[in-house]
Protein backbone atom coordinates (compact mmCIF):
# COMPACT_ATOMS: atom_id res chain seq x y z
CA UNK A 1 0.00 0.00 0.00
CA UNK A 2 1.38 3.14 -1.03
CA UNK A 3 1.72 5.92 2.17
CA UNK A 4 1.59 9.72 2.14
CA UNK A 5 3.75 10.86 5.53
CA UNK A 6 3.63 7.45 7.16
CA UNK A 7 -0.38 6.96 6.84
CA UNK A 8 -2.34 5.07 3.81
CA UNK A 9 -2.55 7.82 0.65
CA UNK A 10 -5.28 10.39 0.81
CA UNK A 11 -5.94 12.97 -1.68
CA UNK A 12 -6.75 15.39 1.49
CA UNK A 13 -3.07 15.00 2.62
CA UNK A 14 -1.94 15.94 -0.72
CA UNK A 15 -3.64 19.19 -0.67
CA UNK A 16 -2.07 21.27 2.20
CA UNK A 17 1.66 20.06 0.99
CA UNK A 18 0.75 21.50 -2.85
CA UNK A 19 -0.36 25.21 -0.98
CA UNK A 20 3.05 24.60 1.23
CA UNK A 21 5.15 24.53 -1.69
CA UNK A 22 3.41 27.04 -4.00
CA UNK A 23 3.63 29.58 -1.71
CA UNK A 24 7.38 29.01 -0.57
CA UNK A 25 9.23 27.49 -3.28
CA UNK A 26 10.84 29.93 -5.50
CA UNK A 27 8.72 30.72 -8.92
CA UNK A 28 11.30 28.92 -11.71
CA UNK A 29 10.08 25.32 -9.52
CA UNK A 30 6.76 25.78 -8.85
CA UNK A 31 5.46 26.52 -12.67
CA UNK A 32 6.38 22.65 -13.60
CA UNK A 33 4.33 21.52 -10.80
CA UNK A 34 1.49 23.56 -11.49
CA UNK A 35 1.51 21.57 -14.77
CA UNK A 36 2.14 18.15 -13.03
CA UNK A 37 -0.51 18.69 -10.23
CA UNK A 38 -3.49 17.24 -12.70
CA UNK A 39 -0.89 14.17 -13.50
CA UNK A 40 -0.53 13.71 -9.04
CA UNK A 41 -4.35 14.35 -8.40
CA UNK A 42 -5.00 11.39 -10.91
CA UNK A 43 -2.63 9.04 -9.35
CA UNK A 44 -3.32 9.74 -5.78
CA UNK A 45 -7.29 9.56 -6.38
CA UNK A 46 -7.18 6.18 -7.39
CA UNK A 47 -5.15 5.01 -4.54
CA UNK A 48 -7.43 4.04 -1.63
CA UNK A 49 -6.41 2.06 1.48
CA UNK A 50 -6.01 -1.65 0.62
CA UNK A 51 -7.40 -2.71 4.15
CA UNK A 52 -11.43 -2.66 3.85
CA UNK A 53 -11.33 -2.96 7.18
CA UNK A 54 -10.88 1.10 6.75
CA UNK A 55 -13.85 1.02 5.50
CA UNK A 56 -17.03 1.34 6.99
CA UNK A 57 -19.62 -1.50 6.83
CA UNK A 58 -22.44 0.94 5.30
CA UNK A 59 -22.95 4.41 4.57
CA UNK A 60 -22.19 7.59 6.77
CA UNK A 61 -23.14 11.03 5.91
CA UNK A 62 -23.94 14.47 8.01
CA UNK A 63 -27.37 13.68 7.29
CA UNK A 64 -27.53 10.68 8.98
CA UNK A 65 -26.66 12.34 12.18
CA UNK A 66 -28.76 15.32 11.73
CA UNK A 67 -31.74 13.15 11.24
CA UNK A 68 -31.97 11.89 14.51
CA UNK A 69 -31.10 15.55 16.38
CA UNK A 70 -33.36 17.74 14.44
CA UNK A 71 -36.11 14.27 15.70
CA UNK A 72 -34.93 14.54 19.66
CA UNK A 73 -34.15 18.27 19.53
CA UNK A 74 -37.71 19.26 17.98
CA UNK A 75 -39.90 21.34 20.60
CA UNK A 76 -41.74 18.02 20.28
CA UNK A 77 -39.33 16.58 22.53
CA UNK A 78 -39.86 19.47 25.20
CA UNK A 79 -36.25 19.01 26.47
CA UNK A 80 -36.19 15.48 27.06
CA UNK A 81 -36.70 15.96 31.13
CA UNK A 82 -36.74 12.54 33.30
CA UNK A 83 -39.79 11.13 33.73
CA UNK A 84 -42.16 13.49 31.77
CA UNK A 85 -43.94 12.56 28.46
CA UNK A 86 -41.08 14.03 26.93
CA UNK A 87 -38.72 11.54 27.99
CA UNK A 88 -40.97 8.59 27.66
CA UNK A 89 -41.57 10.37 23.72
CA UNK A 90 -37.22 10.27 23.34
CA UNK A 91 -37.62 6.49 25.04
CA UNK A 92 -39.81 5.02 22.41
CA UNK A 93 -37.59 6.81 19.57
CA UNK A 94 -34.15 5.10 20.42
CA UNK A 95 -36.11 1.99 20.84
CA UNK A 96 -37.93 1.82 17.50
CA UNK A 97 -35.09 2.68 16.10
CA UNK A 98 -32.77 -0.28 17.30
CA UNK A 99 -35.67 -2.14 16.15
CA UNK A 100 -35.23 -0.90 13.09
CA UNK A 101 -31.67 -1.98 12.89
CA UNK A 102 -32.26 -5.48 14.40
CA UNK A 103 -30.59 -4.45 17.88
CA UNK A 104 -32.40 -6.57 20.81
CA UNK A 105 -33.34 -6.12 24.14
CA UNK A 106 -30.24 -5.51 26.53
CA UNK A 107 -31.75 -5.93 29.52
CA UNK A 108 -32.51 -9.15 31.67
CA UNK A 109 -36.07 -10.14 31.00
CA UNK A 110 -35.96 -8.93 27.34
CA UNK A 111 -36.64 -5.41 27.55
CA UNK A 112 -34.57 -2.38 26.55
CA UNK A 113 -35.92 -0.24 29.55
CA UNK A 114 -34.06 0.02 32.70
CA UNK A 115 -35.91 1.58 35.46
CA UNK A 116 -33.66 4.46 37.76
CA UNK A 117 -35.42 5.31 40.81
CA UNK A 118 -35.68 8.98 41.17
CA UNK A 119 -36.44 11.73 43.02
CA UNK A 120 -37.71 14.72 42.00
CA UNK A 121 -37.26 18.09 43.47
CA UNK A 122 -38.72 21.50 42.75
CA UNK A 123 -37.82 24.36 44.99
CA UNK A 124 -40.18 26.92 45.97
CA UNK A 125 -39.94 29.18 48.72
CA UNK A 126 -36.57 30.64 49.03
CA UNK A 127 -34.70 33.24 50.73
CA UNK A 128 -31.45 34.13 52.46
CA UNK A 129 -29.83 36.87 54.59
CA UNK A 130 -26.28 37.42 55.99
CA UNK A 131 -25.72 39.57 59.48
CA UNK A 132 -23.71 41.12 61.14
CA UNK A 133 -24.36 43.70 64.53
CA UNK A 134 -24.29 46.76 61.71
CA UNK A 135 -25.87 45.41 58.51
CA UNK A 136 -28.35 42.77 57.01
CA UNK A 137 -27.45 41.41 53.33
CA UNK A 138 -30.76 40.06 51.21
CA UNK A 139 -30.11 38.22 48.72
CA UNK A 140 -31.78 37.56 45.67
CA UNK A 141 -32.59 34.15 44.54
CA UNK A 142 -30.99 33.26 41.19
CA UNK A 143 -29.19 36.69 40.67
CA UNK A 144 -27.34 35.99 43.69
CA UNK A 145 -27.70 32.63 44.92
CA UNK A 146 -28.81 28.92 44.27
CA UNK A 147 -29.70 26.44 47.32
CA UNK A 148 -31.46 23.77 47.76
CA UNK A 149 -33.10 21.36 50.71
CA UNK A 150 -30.59 18.51 51.03
CA UNK A 151 -32.47 14.69 50.29
CA UNK A 152 -36.07 14.61 50.64
CA UNK A 153 -36.43 17.86 53.48
CA UNK A 154 -39.44 19.58 52.32
CA UNK A 155 -38.43 22.70 54.41
CA UNK A 156 -35.41 23.70 55.98
CA UNK A 157 -35.06 26.93 58.36
CA UNK A 158 -31.76 28.21 59.85
CA UNK A 159 -30.81 30.71 62.07
CA UNK A 160 -28.35 32.76 62.84
CA UNK A 161 -25.56 29.97 61.91
CA UNK A 162 -21.90 30.11 61.96
CA UNK A 163 -19.92 30.33 58.48
CA UNK A 164 -16.50 28.68 58.03
CA UNK A 165 -14.43 29.14 55.33
CA UNK A 166 -12.77 25.75 54.52
CA UNK A 167 -10.65 26.81 51.66
CA UNK A 168 -11.10 23.77 48.52
CA UNK A 169 -12.16 21.30 51.66
CA UNK A 170 -9.88 19.10 50.71
CA UNK A 171 -8.30 15.76 52.40
CA UNK A 172 -5.91 14.05 50.36
CA UNK A 173 -3.23 12.31 52.47
CA UNK A 174 -1.79 10.74 49.12
CA UNK A 175 -1.36 14.42 48.46
CA UNK A 176 0.05 15.53 51.70
CA UNK A 177 -3.14 17.60 52.05
CA UNK A 178 -5.85 18.68 54.55
CA UNK A 179 -8.07 21.44 54.52
CA UNK A 180 -9.62 20.67 57.77
CA UNK A 181 -6.48 20.66 60.33
CA UNK A 182 -8.91 18.48 62.93
CA UNK A 183 -11.24 21.25 63.19
CA UNK A 184 -14.66 20.58 64.13
CA UNK A 185 -17.18 21.81 61.75
CA UNK A 186 -20.17 20.23 62.94
CA UNK A 187 -23.12 22.53 62.82
CA UNK A 188 -21.67 24.97 60.83
CA UNK A 189 -22.34 26.45 57.17
CA UNK A 190 -19.47 25.20 55.35
CA UNK A 191 -18.13 27.67 52.59
CA UNK A 192 -15.77 25.78 50.00
CA UNK A 193 -13.68 27.60 47.03
CA UNK A 194 -14.23 25.68 44.10
CA UNK A 195 -11.56 23.33 42.30
CA UNK A 196 -8.73 22.11 43.83
CA UNK A 197 -4.80 23.55 44.33
CA UNK A 198 -3.05 24.66 40.80
CA UNK A 199 0.26 26.17 42.05
CA UNK A 200 2.12 22.58 42.31
CA UNK A 201 3.29 20.85 40.02
CA UNK A 202 3.95 17.48 42.02
CA UNK A 203 0.38 17.66 43.76
CA UNK A 204 -3.04 17.29 42.15
CA UNK A 205 -2.08 16.19 38.58
CA UNK A 206 0.21 19.68 38.77
CA UNK A 207 -3.32 22.12 39.20
CA UNK A 208 -5.65 19.54 36.36
CA UNK A 209 -8.89 19.31 37.92
CA UNK A 210 -9.74 16.02 39.72
CA UNK A 211 -12.22 14.92 41.17
CA UNK A 212 -11.18 16.54 44.37
CA UNK A 213 -11.90 19.98 42.53
CA UNK A 214 -15.96 18.55 41.98
CA UNK A 215 -18.78 20.82 43.45
CA UNK A 216 -20.26 16.97 44.25
CA UNK A 217 -17.02 16.29 46.20
CA UNK A 218 -17.48 19.37 48.18
CA UNK A 219 -21.42 18.46 49.45
CA UNK A 220 -19.91 15.15 49.80
CA UNK A 221 -17.42 16.34 52.50
CA UNK A 222 -19.55 18.66 54.45
CA UNK A 223 -21.92 15.59 54.45
CA UNK A 224 -19.07 13.58 55.97
CA UNK A 225 -18.00 16.13 58.50
CA UNK A 226 -21.80 16.86 59.73
CA UNK A 227 -22.13 20.23 58.08
CA UNK A 228 -25.44 21.89 58.64
CA UNK A 229 -24.71 23.41 55.49
CA UNK A 230 -22.55 23.93 52.35
CA UNK A 231 -22.06 26.69 49.92
CA UNK A 232 -19.78 27.39 46.93
CA UNK A 233 -17.96 30.14 46.01
CA UNK A 234 -18.64 30.46 42.44
CA UNK A 235 -15.87 32.15 39.61
CA UNK A 236 -15.87 31.54 36.32
CA UNK A 237 -12.30 30.45 36.42
CA UNK A 238 -12.81 27.85 39.24
CA UNK A 239 -15.91 26.61 37.79
CA UNK A 240 -15.03 26.14 33.83
CA UNK A 241 -18.48 28.31 33.18
CA UNK A 242 -20.65 31.26 33.87
CA UNK A 243 -22.89 31.72 36.56
CA UNK A 244 -26.06 31.31 33.66
CA UNK A 245 -25.12 27.54 33.93
CA UNK A 246 -25.27 27.49 37.62
CA UNK A 247 -28.36 29.24 37.60
CA UNK A 248 -29.33 27.33 34.92
CA UNK A 249 -28.88 23.60 35.74
CA UNK A 250 -30.06 24.03 39.50
CA UNK A 251 -33.32 26.63 39.39
CA UNK A 252 -35.07 23.33 37.43
CA UNK A 253 -36.21 20.72 38.92
CA UNK A 254 -33.58 18.85 40.41
CA UNK A 255 -33.05 14.73 40.04
CA UNK A 256 -31.20 12.28 42.62
CA UNK A 257 -31.08 8.59 43.16
CA UNK A 258 -33.42 7.57 45.85
CA UNK A 259 -32.22 5.50 48.65
CA UNK A 260 -33.89 5.57 52.03
CA UNK A 261 -30.77 7.33 53.32
CA UNK A 262 -30.55 10.64 54.39
CA UNK A 263 -28.26 13.86 54.55
CA UNK A 264 -26.72 15.02 57.06
CA UNK A 265 -26.28 18.86 56.02
CA UNK A 266 -29.81 20.79 55.94
CA UNK A 267 -29.02 22.21 52.30
CA UNK A 268 -26.91 22.74 49.49
CA UNK A 269 -25.58 25.79 47.41
CA UNK A 270 -23.66 28.36 45.37
CA UNK A 271 -23.05 31.89 45.87
CA UNK A 272 -21.95 34.39 43.09
CA UNK A 273 -18.38 35.85 42.95
CA UNK A 274 -19.89 39.34 44.11
CA UNK A 275 -21.87 38.43 46.78
CA UNK A 276 -19.05 36.28 48.04
CA UNK A 277 -16.93 39.17 48.01
CA UNK A 278 -19.71 40.96 50.14
CA UNK A 279 -20.11 38.37 52.44
CA UNK A 280 -15.82 38.51 53.17
CA UNK A 281 -16.07 42.18 53.90
CA UNK A 282 -18.69 41.79 56.00
CA UNK A 283 -16.89 39.76 58.00
CA UNK A 284 -13.63 42.03 57.95
CA UNK A 285 -11.92 39.95 55.33
CA UNK A 286 -10.33 40.06 52.03
CA UNK A 287 -12.08 37.23 49.75
CA UNK A 288 -9.43 37.50 47.31
CA UNK A 289 -6.54 36.99 49.59
CA UNK A 290 -8.38 34.33 51.18
CA UNK A 291 -8.80 32.32 47.80
CA UNK A 292 -5.03 33.06 47.37
CA UNK A 293 -4.79 31.25 50.97
CA UNK A 294 -6.35 27.91 49.72
CA UNK A 295 -3.42 27.43 47.54
CA UNK A 296 -1.14 26.65 50.71
CA UNK A 297 -0.95 23.54 52.38
CA UNK A 298 -0.49 25.11 55.88
CA UNK A 299 -4.24 26.59 55.34
CA UNK A 300 -6.21 26.39 58.41
CA UNK A 301 -10.04 26.92 57.91
CA UNK A 302 -11.16 30.65 59.00
CA UNK A 303 -13.97 31.57 60.92
CA UNK A 304 -16.39 34.38 59.44
CA UNK A 305 -16.70 36.27 62.68
CA UNK A 306 -19.68 38.39 63.40
CA UNK A 307 -21.16 37.06 60.34
CA UNK A 308 -24.52 34.47 60.83
CA UNK A 309 -26.63 33.04 58.61
CA UNK A 310 -30.57 33.04 57.85
CA UNK A 311 -32.12 30.81 55.38
CA UNK A 312 -35.48 29.38 54.29
CA UNK A 313 -36.18 26.72 51.72
CA UNK A 314 -39.21 24.74 50.79
CA UNK A 315 -39.37 22.03 48.06
CA UNK A 316 -41.52 19.57 46.26
CA UNK A 317 -40.74 15.96 45.92
CA UNK A 318 -41.83 13.40 43.28
CA UNK A 319 -41.09 10.17 43.15
CA UNK A 320 -40.61 9.22 39.48
CA UNK A 321 -38.59 6.46 37.20
CA UNK A 322 -36.08 7.57 34.96
CA UNK A 323 -35.47 4.97 31.93
CA UNK A 324 -32.36 3.70 30.92
CA UNK A 325 -32.72 2.53 26.95
CA UNK A 326 -30.18 -0.44 26.46
CA UNK A 327 -29.93 -2.26 23.52
CA UNK A 328 -27.53 -5.33 22.81
CA UNK A 329 -25.77 -6.99 19.88
CA UNK A 330 -24.78 -10.38 20.22
CA UNK A 331 -21.19 -11.02 19.95
CA UNK A 332 -19.79 -13.70 17.04
CA UNK A 333 -17.02 -15.65 19.38
CA UNK A 334 -18.65 -18.17 21.79
CA UNK A 335 -15.80 -17.45 23.77
CA UNK A 336 -15.76 -14.15 24.44
CA UNK A 337 -19.61 -13.11 23.90
CA UNK A 338 -20.20 -12.90 27.31
CA UNK A 339 -18.05 -9.99 27.42
CA UNK A 340 -18.82 -6.37 26.31
CA UNK A 341 -18.06 -3.09 24.66
CA UNK A 342 -20.44 -0.44 26.10
CA UNK A 343 -21.86 2.77 23.79
CA UNK A 344 -23.32 5.40 25.63
CA UNK A 345 -24.37 8.83 25.62
CA UNK A 346 -27.21 10.76 27.94
CA UNK A 347 -30.61 11.12 26.31
CA UNK A 348 -32.04 14.05 28.91
CA UNK A 349 -31.58 17.34 28.88
CA UNK A 350 -32.88 20.56 31.03
CA UNK A 351 -36.58 20.39 29.99
CA UNK A 352 -38.47 23.82 29.81
CA UNK A 353 -37.06 27.02 31.87
CA UNK A 354 -37.41 30.65 32.36
CA UNK A 355 -38.37 32.38 28.43
CA UNK A 356 -35.97 33.97 26.64
CA UNK A 357 -37.16 36.22 23.80
CA UNK A 358 -40.54 33.64 24.09
CA UNK A 359 -38.39 31.06 23.90
CA UNK A 360 -38.55 28.49 26.78
CA UNK A 361 -37.56 25.02 25.84
CA UNK A 362 -34.26 23.81 26.26
CA UNK A 363 -33.59 21.47 23.29
CA UNK A 364 -30.46 20.34 23.80
CA UNK A 365 -29.56 19.60 20.25
CA UNK A 366 -25.87 19.58 20.65
CA UNK A 367 -26.10 18.94 24.37
CA UNK A 368 -26.89 15.54 24.00
CA UNK A 369 -29.17 15.04 20.93
CA UNK A 370 -26.27 14.80 19.00
CA UNK A 371 -24.56 12.05 21.57
CA UNK A 372 -27.59 10.12 21.22
CA UNK A 373 -27.62 10.15 17.42
CA UNK A 374 -23.65 8.51 17.19
CA UNK A 375 -24.98 5.93 19.40
CA UNK A 376 -27.60 4.82 17.15
CA UNK A 377 -25.53 5.55 13.90
CA UNK A 378 -22.94 3.21 15.20
CA UNK A 379 -25.81 0.56 16.24
CA UNK A 380 -26.84 0.93 12.80
CA UNK A 381 -23.60 0.19 11.14
CA UNK A 382 -22.43 -2.44 13.37
CA UNK A 383 -25.45 -3.85 12.64
CA UNK A 384 -24.47 -4.37 9.14
CA UNK A 385 -21.70 -6.71 9.67
CA UNK A 386 -22.41 -8.72 12.87
CA UNK A 387 -20.23 -11.65 12.45
CA UNK A 388 -17.10 -9.54 12.60
CA UNK A 389 -17.80 -8.47 16.20
CA UNK A 390 -16.33 -10.87 18.63
CA UNK A 391 -17.48 -9.53 21.79
CA UNK A 392 -20.98 -7.74 22.52
CA UNK A 393 -21.77 -4.50 21.86
CA UNK A 394 -24.05 -2.41 24.08
CA UNK A 395 -26.12 0.31 23.08
CA UNK A 396 -26.68 2.74 26.08
CA UNK A 397 -29.01 5.66 26.36
CA UNK A 398 -29.02 7.04 30.15
CA UNK A 399 -31.19 9.26 31.59
CA UNK A 400 -30.35 12.14 34.16
CA UNK A 401 -27.06 12.72 33.27
CA UNK A 402 -27.43 16.58 33.86
CA UNK A 403 -28.86 16.17 37.61
CA UNK A 404 -25.42 14.16 38.25
CA UNK A 405 -24.72 11.82 35.89
CA UNK A 406 -27.73 9.86 37.70
CA UNK A 407 -28.40 7.13 34.99
CA UNK A 408 -25.05 6.04 33.72
CA UNK A 409 -24.83 5.88 37.64
CA UNK A 410 -27.61 3.35 38.43
CA UNK A 411 -26.66 1.58 35.28
CA UNK A 412 -22.73 1.24 35.94
CA UNK A 413 -23.23 -0.02 39.63
CA UNK A 414 -26.22 -2.59 37.89
CA UNK A 415 -25.34 -3.68 34.24
CA UNK A 416 -26.47 -6.58 32.36
CA UNK A 417 -23.16 -8.32 32.98
CA UNK A 418 -20.86 -8.10 35.40
CA UNK A 419 -18.65 -5.05 35.42
CA UNK A 420 -15.05 -6.89 34.93
CA UNK A 421 -16.70 -8.13 31.84
CA UNK A 422 -16.86 -5.01 30.54
CA UNK A 423 -14.11 -4.49 28.42
CA UNK A 424 -14.35 -0.43 27.91
CA UNK A 425 -17.15 2.00 27.85
CA UNK A 426 -17.31 5.13 24.88
CA UNK A 427 -19.18 7.99 25.87
CA UNK A 428 -20.24 10.25 23.68
CA UNK A 429 -21.71 13.70 24.50
CA UNK A 430 -21.88 16.89 22.72
CA UNK A 431 -20.23 15.85 19.38
CA UNK A 432 -18.27 18.07 17.01
CA UNK A 433 -20.93 20.19 15.59
CA UNK A 434 -17.84 23.02 14.54
CA UNK A 435 -16.24 20.95 11.18
CA UNK A 436 -13.37 18.31 10.51
CA UNK A 437 -10.62 18.95 12.37
CA UNK A 438 -6.97 17.36 11.85
CA UNK A 439 -6.93 15.97 15.34
CA UNK A 440 -8.91 14.35 17.94
CA UNK A 441 -8.90 15.22 21.37
CA UNK A 442 -9.26 12.81 24.04
CA UNK A 443 -10.51 13.23 27.62
CA UNK A 444 -8.18 11.66 30.23
CA UNK A 445 -5.19 10.97 27.60
CA UNK A 446 -2.83 8.23 28.63
CA UNK A 447 -5.00 6.56 31.75
CA UNK A 448 -6.10 3.58 29.76
CA UNK A 449 -4.82 1.39 27.02
CA UNK A 450 -7.36 2.41 24.75
CA UNK A 451 -5.47 5.60 23.97
CA UNK A 452 -3.24 3.38 22.19
CA UNK A 453 -5.55 1.91 19.93
CA UNK A 454 -6.86 5.45 18.90
CA UNK A 455 -3.31 6.37 17.95
CA UNK A 456 -3.02 4.01 15.99
CA UNK A 457 -6.21 4.02 13.96
CA UNK A 458 -6.09 7.76 14.13
CA UNK A 459 -2.61 7.56 12.33
CA UNK A 460 -4.37 5.17 9.67
CA UNK A 461 -6.91 7.70 9.09
CA UNK A 462 -3.82 11.07 8.98
CA UNK A 463 -5.06 12.34 12.21
CA UNK A 464 -3.66 13.00 15.65
CA UNK A 465 -4.36 12.48 18.94
CA UNK A 466 -4.00 15.51 21.43
CA UNK A 467 -5.26 15.22 25.14
CA UNK A 468 -7.14 17.74 26.87
CA UNK A 469 -6.72 21.17 25.95
CA UNK A 470 -8.46 22.51 29.57
CA UNK A 471 -7.83 20.17 32.07
CA UNK A 472 -8.26 22.66 34.69
CA UNK A 473 -12.20 21.94 33.69
CA UNK A 474 -12.36 18.65 35.07
CA UNK A 475 -14.13 16.96 32.07
CA UNK A 476 -13.20 14.22 32.81
CA UNK A 477 -15.64 13.77 35.87
CA UNK A 478 -18.19 15.86 34.42
CA UNK A 479 -19.58 13.15 31.89
CA UNK A 480 -21.33 9.47 32.27
CA UNK A 481 -17.77 7.79 31.39
CA UNK A 482 -16.61 8.64 35.07
CA UNK A 483 -20.07 6.67 36.46
CA UNK A 484 -18.03 3.58 34.84
CA UNK A 485 -14.18 4.38 35.38
CA UNK A 486 -15.50 4.43 39.32
CA UNK A 487 -16.82 0.90 38.45
CA UNK A 488 -13.23 -0.28 37.41
CA UNK A 489 -14.23 0.06 33.45
CA UNK A 490 -11.62 1.52 31.23
CA UNK A 491 -13.42 4.46 29.63
CA UNK A 492 -13.14 6.48 26.20
CA UNK A 493 -14.12 10.25 26.22
CA UNK A 494 -13.41 11.50 22.69
CA UNK A 495 -13.88 15.40 22.42
CA UNK A 496 -13.41 17.54 18.88
CA UNK A 497 -10.03 18.58 17.73
CA UNK A 498 -9.00 21.65 17.43
CA UNK A 499 -7.25 22.23 14.38
CA UNK A 500 -10.28 22.84 11.97
CA UNK A 501 -9.45 22.39 8.24
CA UNK A 502 -10.84 24.88 5.39
CA UNK A 503 -11.80 27.24 8.29
CA UNK A 504 -10.73 31.08 8.74
CA UNK A 505 -7.89 31.64 10.87
CA UNK A 506 -10.21 33.31 13.86
CA UNK A 507 -12.28 29.83 13.54
CA UNK A 508 -11.48 28.61 17.27
CA UNK A 509 -11.98 32.09 18.85
CA UNK A 510 -15.86 31.33 16.96
CA UNK A 511 -16.28 27.99 18.34
CA UNK A 512 -15.66 29.64 21.83
CA UNK A 513 -18.42 32.00 21.25
CA UNK A 514 -20.93 29.46 19.71
CA UNK A 515 -20.26 27.02 22.97
CA UNK A 516 -20.42 29.86 25.75
CA UNK A 517 -23.92 31.29 23.52
CA UNK A 518 -25.70 27.58 23.67
CA UNK A 519 -24.49 25.60 26.62
CA UNK A 520 -27.45 24.93 28.92
CA UNK A 521 -29.50 27.44 27.33
CA UNK A 522 -32.68 27.83 25.02
CA UNK A 523 -29.98 28.73 21.99
CA UNK A 524 -29.24 24.88 22.04
CA UNK A 525 -30.44 24.22 19.39
CA UNK A 526 -29.43 23.26 15.13
CA UNK A 527 -28.39 26.25 14.14
CA UNK A 528 -27.55 27.36 10.14
CA UNK A 529 -23.97 27.24 11.13
CA UNK A 530 -23.19 23.77 11.84
CA UNK A 531 -20.99 21.49 10.17
CA UNK A 532 -21.69 17.73 11.08
CA UNK A 533 -18.30 17.13 8.66
CA UNK A 534 -16.11 16.75 11.72
CA UNK A 535 -18.36 14.53 13.25
CA UNK A 536 -18.65 12.14 10.81
CA UNK A 537 -14.90 11.90 10.60
CA UNK A 538 -14.87 11.27 14.10
CA UNK A 539 -17.34 8.15 14.43
CA UNK A 540 -15.08 6.41 11.42
CA UNK A 541 -12.26 6.63 13.71
CA UNK A 542 -14.09 5.46 16.81
CA UNK A 543 -15.62 2.73 14.76
CA UNK A 544 -12.50 1.59 14.29
CA UNK A 545 -11.64 1.49 17.81
CA UNK A 546 -14.33 0.63 19.53
CA UNK A 547 -14.23 -2.63 16.53
CA UNK A 548 -10.61 -3.20 17.69
CA UNK A 549 -11.96 -3.29 21.62
CA UNK A 550 -14.71 -5.76 20.47
CA UNK A 551 -12.09 -7.77 18.76
CA UNK A 552 -9.24 -8.19 20.58
CA UNK A 553 -8.52 -11.08 22.70
CA UNK A 554 -7.67 -9.12 26.12
CA UNK A 555 -9.59 -6.78 27.91
CA UNK A 556 -8.71 -3.34 28.25
CA UNK A 557 -6.70 -1.99 31.09
CA UNK A 558 -6.07 1.63 33.19
CA UNK A 559 -2.31 2.35 33.26
CA UNK A 560 -0.40 1.31 36.22
CA UNK A 561 -0.77 3.48 39.14
CA UNK A 562 -3.94 5.17 37.62
CA UNK A 563 -6.43 5.79 40.36
CA UNK A 564 -9.14 3.08 38.77
CA UNK A 565 -6.68 0.64 38.20
CA UNK A 566 -7.32 -1.44 41.59
CA UNK A 567 -11.22 -1.01 41.13
CA UNK A 568 -10.65 -3.14 37.92
CA UNK A 569 -8.50 -5.91 39.12
CA UNK A 570 -11.34 -5.67 41.38
CA UNK A 571 -14.14 -6.74 39.20
CA UNK A 572 -12.07 -9.14 36.51
CA UNK A 573 -11.55 -11.06 39.79
CA UNK A 574 -14.89 -10.93 40.66
CA UNK A 575 -16.04 -11.16 37.45
CA UNK A 576 -14.04 -14.85 36.88
CA UNK A 577 -15.96 -16.28 39.99
CA UNK A 578 -18.30 -19.55 39.99
CA UNK A 579 -21.83 -17.68 39.20
CA UNK A 580 -20.53 -14.49 37.40
CA UNK A 581 -19.65 -15.88 34.43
Amino acid sequence: MIKAMGAPCDIKNLIPLYKHMITTLPSLVIQPLRYLLPVILIFFTACTPSDPGYLLPGELTEAHLLEHIEILASDEFGGRTPGTIYEEKTISYIIDQFEKYGIQPGMPGGTFRQSVPLMGQSTGHTRLSFRTADETADLSYQDDFMAWPAHVQETVSIRDAELLYVGYGIEAPEEDWDDFKGVDVEGKILVFKNFNPVTFEDRFDGGNRLYYGRWTYKYEQAIEKGALGAIIIHTDETAGYGWNVVRNSWSLERFFVFDEEGHDTEFEGWLTHDQSRHLFEMAGLDLDELLAEAENPDFKPVPLNSVSLNIDLAADYRSIEGTNVVGKLPGSDPELDHQAVIFSAHHDHLGYGEPVDGDSIFNGAWDNASGVSKVLNFARLYSIDPESVRRSLYFVTVTAEESGLLGSQYFAENPPIHQGDISANINLDATNIFGETRDIVTIGYGRSDIDDLLEEEAAHLNRIVKPDQNPEQGFYYRSDHFSFARQGIPALYPNQGNEFIDKPENYLDQVEEYRSHIYHTVHDRVHEWWDLSGAVEDMKLIYRVAKRIANEDSLRQWTAGDEFEQARRQAIEEAQKPGNQ
